[in-house]
C-alpha cells in the first residue's frame, strides 16, 4: 500500500539518528517537542541534515494566568506534564532561528474543549515568526477552523476528536472553508 499524504512523525525522537530512521522509513517531516526543549541544538542538527522543511517544533502552551492573556503563555513538555519556565512566543521565535520549518502550536487550555482554538495565542505566535504555524487544540465547530486561519493567522489547523467521533468529515471542513474564501488543497 502507498500513502499519498505528507506524513509527520513525532514522539520519542531524541537524536539525529532517530530522525534519520523515521525519514528513511518514509516520514516527510518530524515533530520535536521535549527533545527540542531539552536539546535545542537537535533542531539545528536536524535542519542542517534534512532541511528546515523537515523539522516541526511542537509547542504545548498554557496561559500563565487564565484571566489575563497579557501575562503570556508558558511552555510544557513530556506530553503537557512538565512545565518549563519559557515563554511560548519566545520559544517559537528561537525555534525558527534554530532552523525549524514549522511550529505546531497546541493550546493546552483549549485542547479537548471543542470551544475553539486559542486565537490570541495563535495570532501572537504567527505574528512573531515567518514560518508556518499550525493551530491545534479546541476545534468543535466549522467556524473554529475559519477563525484560527483568519483571526489567528494560522497557516494550517489540526483537529482530531471531532473527526474521530464523526462530528464532521474532512471534506465538510474543506468545503466550509472554501465557501468562506479560504484556499484549501
Amino acid at each position: 500500500d502507498q500513502v499519498f499524504i505528507p506524513l509527520t512523525v513525532g514522539g520519542g525522537l531524541n537524536s539525529v539518528e532517530d530522525i534519520r530512521a523515521v525519514v528513511r522509513a518514509g516520514a516527510d517531516k518530524v515533530s520535536l517537542n521535549t527533545a527540542a526543549v531539552e536539546r535545542p541544538e537537535l533542531v539545528t542538527a536536524g535542519a542542517e541534515m534534512f532541511g528546515s522543511q523537515c523539522i516541526v517544533v511542537a509547542i504545548d502552551a498554557r496561559r500563565r494566568n487564565p484571566a489575563d492573556a497579557g501575562q503570556g503563555w508558558q511552555v510544557f513538555t513530556h506530553g503537557g506534564r512538565r512545565r518549563v519556565d519559557w515563554d511560548a512566543v519566545d520559544w517559537a521565535v528561537r525555534a525558527e532561528r534554530l532552523g525549524a520549518g514549522e511550529i505546531l502550536l497546541t493550546s493546552m487550555d483549549a485542547d479537548g474543549t471543542r470551544d475553539g482554538y486559542d486565537v490570541a495565542l495563535t495570532r501572537v505566535v504567527a505574528d512573531a515568526v515567518r514560518i508556518p504555524v499550525i493551530a491545534s487544540g479546541g476545534a468543535g465547530k466549522l467556524e473554529h477552523f475559519y477563525e484560527a486561519l483568519t483571526e489567528g493567522g494560522a497557516s494550517a489547523v489540526l483537529a482530531a476528536s471531532l473527526f474521530h467521533f464523526g462530528q464532521y468529515k474532512i471534506g465538510e471542513v474543506k468545503n466550509y472553508l472554501r465557501a468562506r474564501g479560504v484556499v484549501v488543497r
